[in-house]
This record gives structure tokens, sequence and C-alpha cells, in this order.
């Protein structure tokens, strides 16, 4: 690998660059999706007890875990006083929507990355070429074959350098993408049943009171 970047001509230090910024992006959402679904499966039905037993005592309990998407959600549904179902429903759709940015971090930023990474291959390929041609001398025995060789290894280390970047962090992308999917399906299907219960818990209030 080595040997590549030092072959690889001008193009290796914007391609190590890129390489360097998806190594520390992977390394940042990972962190964030490994501490969502560590804890979030758990705090989500610790709530939905809560919430079954005594109503007001889960907003206190998801207060300690403001630091997850889903609890904040939940907070911002549960933090109006005394709503209808629509109120209830259009208060998660709302918090809902406001974490997507988080959850969707950086994406753009892998795309750049996937997209330029083989375009920067791909310079430093014509790059190398135009060096090997620029050392032929046709008909000259006095050629610098060093030179030729030189730029034909460089073109050739560019090429793979910025396929291996853009591959890489492909991958990467397309695992933190199925990620997302996952945690709004999750989200989704949390959100439904604390309508359901939040709207057990508005028809017995309405009915207490009548």
């Amino acid at each position: 690998m080595i040997n590549v970047l030092m072959q690889s001509g001008i193009v290796a230090v914007p391609l190590l660059l890129f390489s360097m910024l998806s190594v520390a992006l992977t390394i940042e959402r990972s962190v964030f999706w490994y501490r969502i679904f560590k804890q979030q499966s758990a705090i989500v039905n610790k709530a939905f007890k809560l919430l079954q037993t005594e109503w007001n005592s889960a907003s206190p309990f998801l207060q300690k875990h403001v630091d997850l998407p889903i609890a904040r959600i939940f907070l911002e549904a549960l933090a109006l006083d005394r709503p209808n179902p629509v109120e209830f429903r259009l208060a998660l759709e709302c918090a809902a929507q406001a974490e997507l940015p988080l959850l969707r971090r950086f994406n753009t930023i892998f795309d750049t990355i996937v997209t330029a990474s083989p375009l920067l291959g791909l310079l430093g390929t014509v790059l190398g070429l135009m060096r090997s041609f620029a050392s032929l001398k046709i008909g000259v025995a006095g050629s610098d074959s060093g030179a030729v060789t030189g730029g034909i290894s460089e073109a050739l280390s560019s090429t793979v350098l910025g396929l291996i970047v853009a591959l890489l962090t492909l991958f990467v992308s397309n695992t933190f993408r199925g990620f997302y999917r996952r945690q709004i399906a999750l989200i989704q299907e949390y959100s439904g049943r604390l309508e359901l219960l939040q709207r057990k818990h508005y028809e017995k209030g309405r009915s207490s009171s009548g």
C-alpha cells in the first residue's frame, strides 16, 4: 500500500486526505450507531412499561437518555399539555423529521469521496501517461526508459489507489445507509405504539372527566 502511495504521484495527496477523512467519519458514525442500537431497545421498552403504569413517570426517565434520538422524539410529544391523538401524532412526526439530518449526517461527504476518488485516480492515470509519452523519443535510441516506466507506474498506481478509496468508502456508506433505513423503520414502529398508548390514555381521561 505504501508503494502504491509513493508511485501515485501528486494525486496521492488528495486521495490520502480523502482516506483519512473517510476513516475519521467512519469511526464517528460507528460509535453513533453502536450507541443507538445497544441502548435504544431497552430504553424504549422501559418507557412503554412506565407509560402503561404511570403516564407522567416516563418523561423523567426519558430525560436521562436525551442523547438518543428516539428519546427526544418521545419527549417532544409527551411535553404537550393534554393533546388529542391528532396533535400527538403531529408532534411525533415533526420531532422525527427534526432528527433525520442527524441520522443522515456525513452522507454527502461519503458520496463526494466515492465520486471524486475514481476521478482523481483517472487524473493520475492521465498525468502518468502524459509523463510517459513526454519521455518517449520515437526513433531516438536515447529515450529515457526509466521515465517511461515511472510514468506508467504512476498511471496504474493512481488508478488503483482511487478505486481502493472509493470502494471502501462505498461499502461503509452503504452500511450506514442500511442502519439509517433500519432506524427509520424502528422510529415508525415505536411512534405507532406510543400513539396507541396515548389514545388509550386520552380516552381514559375523557371518560373519567365525563
